[in-house]
């Protein structure tokens, strides 16, 4: 009997499960990759005649060693490290079950919906009817009758209307034509002579250098003077 019982409990301690559940590869890796950088420095006390290549492949297995012992040690959902799937396939899983099930539950809503809301529907518009037929007409509607004089009017308001736009039209322009050209006379009465034409009309008018000085202050040229013939000088001798 104790030798029976002994075996059970050796057995059961076997079965015994010691690794530390999880479920998701994805934190275990994160917690993996924190702890690297604390081991990174277990080897920066040794001497300075320490060989840093020996020191580097020393810090490549401690590392190595590190990661595998914890995914030894480590079960994800049930499985162990190798078996366990990804965390990216786990979510394209759960998003394709998830459309899935978003497809179905619309198809079955289209489909039995509208029978539900038929029978609403036609309640409501019955209902309508009903309280569309209580109103009754309380001021009669009058017929409103034509009056034919002012629709002549209208119609000749109609018809004289485009001639009127275009003598409208005709007026502005030579309203614009107008003003160019009063503009130009103005310009022509602005402008003050040369002194070539002031030396052509001194030649031709035997102008004085004052009369040609207000000439050209002005803009015009005075007309020349006619000699004054005094009363001796008319007669004849």
């Amino acid at each position: 009997m104790e030798a029976a019982e002994s075996k059970s409990s050796e057995s059961g301690e076997i079965k015994e499960e010691y690794r530390v559940q999880v479920t998701s590869k994805k934190e275990v890796s994160e917690q993996v990759n924190k702890y690297k950088e604390l081991l990174k420095t277990a080897l920066d006390g040794q001497p300075e005649d320490f060989p840093e290549e020996t020191k580097r492949v020393l810090l490549q297995e401690l590392l190595a060693n590190f990661e595998v012992a914890v995914q030894a040690n480590v079960l994800v959902n049930g499985s162990p490290w190798e078996e366990a799937p990804d965390d990216e396939e786990v979510e394209a899983i759960d998003l394709e079950s998830l459309l899935d099930d978003t497809i179905v539950e619309t198809t079955r809503r289209r489909r039995t919906f509208p029978k539900k809301i038929l029978p609403h529907v036609v309640h409501a518009l019955k209902a309508e009817r009903k309280v569309m037929e209580l109103y009754e007409q309380t001021v009669k509607p009058q017929e409103v009758v034509k009056d034919s004089d002012q629709e002549n009017i209208m119609n000749d308001l109609s018809a004289a209307a485009p001639g009127v736009v275009k003598q409208a039209i005709q007026v502005i322009k030579s309203i614009n034509t107008l003003q160019t050209q009063a503009e130009g006379l103005c310009e022509i009465l602005k402008t003050k002579p040369s002194q070539a034409s002031l030396e052509i009309h001194r030649e031709v008018f035997g102008f004085n250098d004052q009369s040609e000085e207000a000439a050209a202050a002005e803009g015009y040229v005075p007309q020349a003077k006619k000699p004054e013939c005094s009363v001796g000088e008319g007669k004849l001798e």
